[in-house]
């Protein structure tokens, strides 16, 4: 498909990131399952949540644009989620698995932010404040998250990871 206007990128970026959702939603309640920590847990079961919100903010764009939101496939989420499912199968010691996961669903939270930053801006840029101001309630709502994530980390899950064995 060729792209010959910032509209025409922003439709494709977002439907990207509807895709990338979809993802998201259906491996978040594996890596819940997956993680040892209750709060690793607690902490995927809670951005399960935010996901399905966030899916409804795209579709909530997409209506108002009155396009669909089918017909990109996020390869950049594949991947990454592909790379956590790896993760999930190793055979290791509990607090190194949920280092992993911590990880993996790091990744993905970088991927989003950069990804929400940028459609906001195109929002932001093609007039559509609306729209802006939901796609920045999801990017800080994915900081938020990622910050999360480096606190667990931080607070005892890499500690208990490297002494491990």
């Amino acid at each position: 498909m060729k792209i010959n206007s910032l509209h025409e990128l922003y439709i494709t970026e977002l439907r990207d990131l509807y895709d990338a959702e979809s993802r998201i939603t259906k491996a978040l309640p594996k890596m819940a399952e997956a993680a040892h920590s209750q709060e690793l847990r607690n902490a995927f079961e809670h951005h399960l949540d935010q996901t399905r919100r966030h899916t409804e903010r795209l579709e909530q764009i997409f209506q108002e644009l009155n396009e669909s939101p089918k017909g990109e496939k996020c390869k950049g989420i594949q991947g990454i989620i592909d790379e956590g499912e790896d993760i999930m199968d190793e055979d290791a010691p509990a607090s190194v698995s949920d280092a992993a996961l911590i990880a993996a669903a790091q990744r993905v939270e970088h991927y989003e932010i950069a990804a929400y930053g940028t459609v906001r801006t195109f929002a932001t840029r093609l007039g559509f404040q609306d729209q802006a101001r939901l796609l920045n309630e999801t990017l800080q709502e994915e900081g938020a998250t990622d910050k999360k994530l480096t606190s667990l980390a931080e607070s005892y899950i890499n500690e208990q990871a490297r002494t491990a064995r």
